[in-house]
């Protein structure tokens, strides 16, 4: 029983059709972290993810003296009291300049992927916005973005340097 040479030469195409095929991988989507400057010199101007926040000299001015960051324990994004007294500083601003907006950014230490750590950062600012919309801020003047680990408030690892990193910002 002979093969002739034209079915071995379709056999071998068709072989080869399949490895090519099935052997090689295809490309993935991967996601792209954007991360954006809070603000440009001078201060009025603060970056939300998409929209300008512009607020005036006053609010400006009145949010120079309050305390801008508030902190979280390792791997939770709940509001201490120390956490709700600093935003509560905030609410009184934000309350007595309705139009004032502020952008809310979540940091984390370095522990754990970096998408975890982003999602850690986005919950820390929510929690952040949920505490002042709670106590009367419009929601729609707050925004909210996650930095993750990428922007460490202090270098190395300490429990010091970990505990600085875990915190949003608050930005005018």
């Amino acid at each position: 029983m002979s093969i002739s040479f034209s079915k071995i030469a379709v056999l071998a195409v068709l072989s080869s059709a399949v490895a090519l095929t099935t052997g090689c991988a295809t490309k993935r989507a991967t996601s792209e972290v954007v991360v954006a400057p809070l603000g440009i010199p001078g201060g009025q101007v603060g970056y939300n993810g998409a929209v300008i926040v512009d607020n005036s000299a006053a609010v400006i001015t009145g949010a120079e003296n309050l305390q801008a960051v508030v902190y979280f324990a390792f791997d939770s994004s709940e509001i201490t009291a120390q956490a709700a007294s600093v935003l509560n500083q905030h609410v009184s601003l934000l309350n007595s300049n309705p139009a004032a907006g502020v952008v809310i950014a979540g940091h984390t230490d370095e522990r754990g992927s970096r998408e975890y750590n982003m999602a850690l950062g986005e919950r820390r600012a929510q929690a952040a916005r949920n505490y002042l919309a709670a106590q009367g801020v419009a929601a729609n003047n707050i925004r909210v973005i996650s930095y993750g680990e990428e922007r460490p408030a202090a270098a190395g690892n300490t429990e010091d340097a970990y505990a600085q990193n875990r915190r949003a910002e608050l930005s005018y």
